[in-house]
């Protein structure tokens, strides 16, 4: 079930005022009533009897032992950013509950639609230092939607409603429900309502057709007329309306990280990535273009650089659902505050048809300075396989097709910079907290949301060692997702700021790594390790190929540097090509 079926699902599971139960099979009968199909979580003493009543409805509930709770979100993320779905997990209170803060963070940042349940100590006991006790809910506000405690067994159906409505509503995001075990025992009448308002919350804003209107006329005059496309796109649904607002008024769309796949790599109006490892020529044309239209992203600053030098010359028209974030950063002559499928429906019906083929033109003139890079980074022939060579050779075998799932480094550039995304929701990453660890346990969830799809996680050696215990879990459910580790036995990234800005002080980034494929194969996992390139395709058709979960090592150049790259403080013009 999608979440704008979730937000329109009428109450099929509802009971007579009549029907009594505990708090915990309320709470189960809850997330029944809201659709929910797969869950993930870790069981624990004050979540007991919420596991007690799963028990009851394993034929309804998908539930998936994870090996630790930061796994547990992360598969949630994953799960959500996928199918479209609200990802939702379960956890006991203290340690259970804080292992999920560092996802919530990740899912807040980018977005991402998680409800979190976590047990807590009987009411009785709040405040007294009990044994696991937390007080998760002020630990989780800073990076919640909502956070909410529940003490008596009459408020767990509704506080579950208004989480469901909360986190999928507007800007999606994370919502935390701590329930007492006191209220898990308590018995009380059910009635599930579904939640479709808040008082004093407006998710949707209404949108100014007058606000509109000017928009229109600047990309009605414009010259040289740029989308940089955000995740608010995909979350929207709103890839159609993109690419009919670019092709009727020809105008060269780039994209965040996170809004990779809003619009087809091979489509003839993507000019490419935005951002600090991004493409050069829709870096350096941010600051030749006289209208910028930003769409469901938040100008960040590894998508900006110095704010002083971004795109001085351009009249800002910003879209954005979430109206804390237009004019935060980067001042908008027209401020749309408006939920992006609708405002891009407008402009692609009101603005004029334009041709803008000299600007275009630019961004291939532009792209020419970029080519050695590619071609060296994607077709060497000496030395050790290069990341980029994996990625290209791994995009000719899916086509662009599959869901990709990265972790944290240089390998999440290389993929993002050279794997064709075609189709949203299929590039799932961490991007606004940076999260390493986060790829293994999103690819698994990613998979359990989209099990028609290929998934394949891409990981460097360093965040692959930080969740890797989430084999247990793929191994237990025998999740058929796709594992590649480019292993350089370094902290890459880092590594490359050390040689860059550093003079080479490898401070602590160099790794002595275990035999990555014999742990794999102890959880009884197909494994193979390649390091030398005439094995490297071979190696990608067996991985691809296995029915089940399979990994791959691939032993990559050991100081190898991404470029292009905008040096920190930079103005996104000061872009380097080595």
């Amino acid at each position: 079930m999608r979440v704008k079926d979730v937000l329109q699902m009428k109450n099929k599971f509802s009971r007579s005022a009549g029907s009594m139960y505990v708090g915990s099979e309320i709470l189960v009968r809850s997330l029944i009533a809201e659709g929910v199909s797969t869950l993930f979580g870790y069981p624990g003493g004050a979540i007991m009897p919420v596991y007690d009543s799963l028990y009851h409805f394993s034929d309804q509930l998908n539930h998936i032992l994870v090996r630790h709770e930061q796994g547990a979100i992360h598969a949630a993320q994953g799960f959500a950013r996928a199918s479209g779905e609200v990802g939702v997990v379960m956890a006991t209170s203290g340690p259970g509950a804080t292992n999920l803060v560092t996802g919530l963070a990740d899912a807040m940042i980018d977005s991402t639609p998680v409800i979190c349940i976590t047990g807590q100590v009987a009411s009785h006991l709040l405040g007294t230092d009990a044994f696991q006790e937390t007080d998760i809910v002020n630990i989780s506000l800073p990076v919640t939607k909502w956070s909410v405690q529940i003490t008596r067994a009459e408020d767990i159906a509704s506080a579950v409603a208004k989480a469901f409505y909360v986190a999928c509503s507007g800007r999606p995001g994370p919502v935390l429900i701590d329930i007492t075990k006191d209220a898990q025992f308590e018995k009380t009448y059910f009635h599930y309502v579904p939640c479709h308002y808040v008082k004093s919350y407006r998710p949707k804003p209404t949108m100014n057709q007058h606000v509109l209107i000017r928009a229109v006329e600047l990309i009605n005059a414009s010259k040289r007329p740029y989308i940089l496309a955000g995740q608010g796109v995909l979350l929207a649904d709103a890839s159609v309306e993109l690419i009919r607002l670019s092709e009727k008024g020809n105008i060269p769309v780039a994209s965040t990280i996170l809004g990779l796949g809003a619009i087809p790599a091979d489509h003839p109006n993507y000019v490419g990535m935005l951002g600090m490892h991004g493409n050069y020529s829709p870096n350096i044309n941010t600051n030749q273009c006289d209208v910028l239209i930003a769409v469901g992203m938040r100008f960040d600053d590894r998508v900006t650089g110095d704010i002083q030098k971004y795109a001085p010359q351009a009249r800002v028209i910003h879209i954005d659902i979430d109206k804390a974030e237009i004019n935060k950063i980067i001042h908008a002559e027209v401020a749309v505050h408006a939920d992006a499928k609708e405002a891009l429906a407008f402009l692609s019906d009101t603005i004029d048809q334009n041709e803008h083929m000299d600007w275009l033109e630019s961004f291939k003139k532009l792209d020419e300075d970029e080519k050695k890079i590619i071609f060296d980074d994607c077709h060497p022939v000496d030395g050790l396989p290069k990341m980029g060579e994996v990625i290209r050779c791994l995009a000719d075998l899916t086509g662009g097709d599959a869901v990709v799932v990265t972790d944290v480094g240089q390998h999440q550039m290389v993929t993002s910079r050279y794997y064709p995304f075609k189709h949203p929701r299929t590039n799932i990453t961490s991007g606004g907290l940076g999260t390493m660890g986060f790829a293994l346990p999103a690819a698994m969830g990613a998979k359990l949301g989209v099990p028609e799809k290929q998934v394949i996680a891409i990981i460097g050696d360093g965040g692959f060692q930080m969740t890797l215990q989430e084999l247990g879990t793929i191994m237990q459910y025998q999740i058929p997702v796709k594992i590649i580790v480019l292993n350089n036995n370094f902290l890459g990234m880092v590594r490359q700021w050390q040689a860059l800005f550093f003079e080479k002080r490898y401070s602590f980034t160099e790794m002595k790594n275990p035999d990555f494929a014999g742990i794999v194969k102890a959880f009884s996992i197909p494994a193979r390790k390649v390091e030398d390139r005439k094995d490297l395709a071979n190696a990608l058709k067996e991985l691809l190929a296995e029915p089940g979960p399979s990994f791959l090592e691939v032993v990559v150049e050991k100081e190898e540097n991404v470029f292009p790259m905008v040096p920190a403080g930079a103005g996104i013009a000061e872009i380097r090509l080595k």
